[in-house]
């Protein structure tokens, strides 16, 4: 039953394991029967295995040598069986090597690492995203999810690419769902109509919900009508793309020609993170000048203040902070 049991176990070994250790048996094997051939050449058991090694591997250094004809015929059995072995493992370890870059560029590996972000679809908002977030965050580890690329070049993208379809469990698990960071849902631009897309983002945060509680979510809508949903289906956050374009379209077209609204909004993001900061007792009643004086120390820029859900920017110097409030800021993108 134990014989059956090791057995078992190790033909489910992967293969480069089983062939070292066959490799090692045989050195072992060799080892100790040239040490008890040749005790006088061969002192210790240690000094066996060494000459088995070398001798199997390459063509041997010299230092030992069997003198005697049944030492001699340990070697040449030693040759013809381990050398090839050896061989054998080498050239396999060489195939699994490539084949496992091979299956990494298709998106075919699992994803073992932890804290890391998941970025769903491909587009070139997603490529771009992640030039800015390993620019400014360049240790933070990316999963990209997607079931339309056939591959993506880890050189050119340093991302761990998962090929597959999203809303299936086997698919997040592969990305390691339960231990991700943030999760970020770009619409499918691939999709027939834009409710589609919005479909499609909704039924992948109910699956990502449903494999991690905790994970903050934040999801791509293009329909206002859609928002509320996605927000029942878990998403912690929600980018409504359209309405920010729509926002910056009437900027482009009313601004002063002096002023680079896109430019300007486009350097923003990339080298500013938006703060929020809560008014606490101490600081209430005191004006926006007072606040904005103290904090600019700090490298935080106030923008305003969100008072019950309104947003107040570039406030009045007399502007009076109440306990509660939200004061909005800019600070500089930290690696």
């Amino acid at each position: 039953m134990n014989v059956r049991f090791i057995k078992q176990v190790y033909h489910q070994l992967p293969v480069i394991i089983r062939l070292l250790l066959s490799i090692a048996t045989i050195m072992l094997f060799f080892g100790t029967i040239i040490h008890l051939v040749e005790p006088n050449q061969f002192p210790s058991v240690f000094d066996g295995i060494w000459w088995a090694i070398v001798t199997g591997a390459t063509v041997g250094y010299g230092d030992y040598v069997p003198l005697t004809i049944p030492g001699k015929l340990v070697a040449i059995t030693l040759i013809l069986s381990g050398g090839g072995l050896v061989a054998y493992y080498i050239t396999t370890l060489s195939a699994a090597t490539v084949q496992r870059e091979k299956d990494l560029v298709e998106g075919k590996l699992h994803f073992r690492g932890s804290n890391h972000y998941i970025f769903i679809g491909w587009n070139e908002r997603i490529r771009r995203l992640i030039d800015i977030t390993l620019e400014n965050s360049p240790h933070t580890q990316i999963v990209l999810i997607d079931r339309t690329l056939k591959s993506v070049d880890y050189k050119q993208y340093p991302v761990h690419f998962i090929k597959g379809d999203p809303t299936e469990d086997e698919i997040l698990k592969q990305a390691n769902i339960s231990l991700a960071q943030r999760v970020l849902i770009s619409a499918d631009v691939s999709a027939r109509n834009e409710r589609q897309a919005d479909n499609d983002t909704i039924l992948t945060t109910v699956a990502v919900r449903g494999n991690n509680k905790q994970v903050w979510i934040i999801a791509e809508i293009l329909t206002q009508v859609q928002i509320e949903n996605a927000l029942r289906a878990g998403a912690t956050t929600i980018i409504r793309s359209n309405d920010f374009m729509s926002g910056l379209f009437y900027h482009e077209l009313s601004h002063t020609i002096n002023a680079t609204p896109f430019e300007d909004i486009l350097q923003l993001m990339r080298t500013q993170q938006f703060h929020h900061i809560k008014v606490t007792e101490d600081i209430h009643n005191k004006t926006f000048e007072e606040i904005a004086s103290s904090y600019i120390k700090r490298q935080h820029i106030l923008l305003g203040v969100v008072r019950d859900t309104e947003y107040h920017f570039n406030c009045p110097p007399t502007f009076l902070l109440q306990e509660g409030d939200i004061l909005l800021s800019l600070v500089a993108w930290k690696n």
